[in-house]
């Protein structure tokens, strides 16, 4: 179940932060739609850091090394993919006010991105908010086989190495729970919450 919240034209910074420390985030109805509106979901997914699944026709491309993986070296790039149509996705929620809102986010060191390049060209990636000891995974996309899939693995690996101890999806798919993610009742993950935006993990130096 999701609660939608009082819409809006605009994401003022502090108040998307101190909405993500209460379990609560933005979503637009479309591209076209000028309001957000926020929710709080009953039902929340998380990827457990520690149980991380890796298929094993992924962990050979993988050690192939197929994609060159870069950090926060073209974020509007990655909102763009994201914010693409295609099969099975006719319309997306990335509306202005969501680019606007990432995007200061981003310049204030709070969002980054996970980037799959090949041959000089953006080919996947994806992107979330950092807060305390919490990655808030927000979206992702391919134009190559197998490269929004190749940054998460890289992105957990970055997690793990680095201190962190939330990964939030916002919600579950059969996608993501090939990975391991679970749904949490709201309660218990709002007490994970609570314990991982404290302390400090730097995504990005």
């Amino acid at each position: 179940m999701v609660r939608p919240f009082a819409p809006g034209y605009r994401i003022p910074p502090d108040l998307l932060l101190k909405a993500y420390s209460n379990g609560v985030f933005p979503m637009g109805e479309s591209a076209d739609d000028p309001e957000v509106f926020w929710v709080r979901p009953e039902t929340r997914g998380i990827i457990p850091l520690d149980a991380f699944h890796v298929p094993r026709s992924l962990q050979k491309v993988v050690r192939r090394r197929i994609f060159d993986i870069r950090i926060d070296s073209d974020f509007d790039g990655v909102l763009q993919g994201c914010a693409e149509t295609k099969r099975g996705r006719a319309s997306t929620w990335i509306n202005a006010p969501i680019r606007d809102a990432y995007r200061e986010l981003f310049q204030r060191g709070h969002c980054h991105t996970v980037e799959a390049w090949l041959g000089g060209r953006l080919v996947g990636g994806l992107y979330g908010v950092t807060l305390g000891r919490s990655f808030f995974g927000e979206s992702m996309f391919s134009r190559e086989r197998d490269a929004s899939k190749v940054c998460l693995v890289h992105l957990v690996e970055r997690l793990r190495e680095r201190g962190f101890v939330l990964l939030d999806t916002q919600f579950t798919t059969a996608h993501l729970k090939r990975f391991g993610a679970i749904d949490l009742p709201r309660r218990k993950y709002e007490t994970l919450l609570a314990e991982a935006i404290t302390g400090n993990a730097r995504f990005f130096p």
